[in-house]
């Protein structure tokens, strides 16, 4: 009987082994490089900025651009699908850092809030823009 049951703990540690290493290991490889619609939406509205995200490891770069900011450079990070980026601006002449973090929900989809730099916090959902779309 003893070994009968140490058989089955030894097949349950194996099994519980087996899974934890299967998802450690997910080797599912998000890339968010491309140019994103997002929509931004704030306490006084909302933004439709683009941006254009190049990825190499889990370094982010590109471009912001909008309406309200012009074309801002920003740079952040990338680890799994949790991703977080920064650019600085300025508004009546004081300069702060939006800092826009978010999760990939799919290949061509994203989500997250922002840190307004001390001015509040939105949230964000974008799409990856279609090639000859204009963006």
């Amino acid at each position: 009987m003893f070994g009968m049951l140490r058989n089955a703990a030894v097949a349950a540690l194996i099994i519980g082994s087996s899974s934890v290493a299967f998802a450690q290991g997910d080797s599912t490889k998000v890339d968010v490089s491309g140019n994103w619609n997002f929509t931004v939406v704030y306490e006084g509205g909302q933004g439709t900025p683009t941006v254009r995200l190049a990825q190499r490891g889990d370094t982010l770069t590109g471009r912001y651009s909008s309406a309200t900011f012009g074309e801002l450079d920003l740079k952040g990070s990338i680890k799994g699908k949790d991703f977080n980026f920064q650019v600085t601006t300025s508004a009546g002449g004081d300069p702060f850092t939006m800092t826009f973090t978010g999760t990939v929900e799919r290949a061509d989809a994203l989500r997250g809030t922002v840190d307004l730099g001390g001015n509040g916090s939105a949230t964000f959902i974008a799409t990856r823009a279609k090639p000859g779309d204009g963006s």
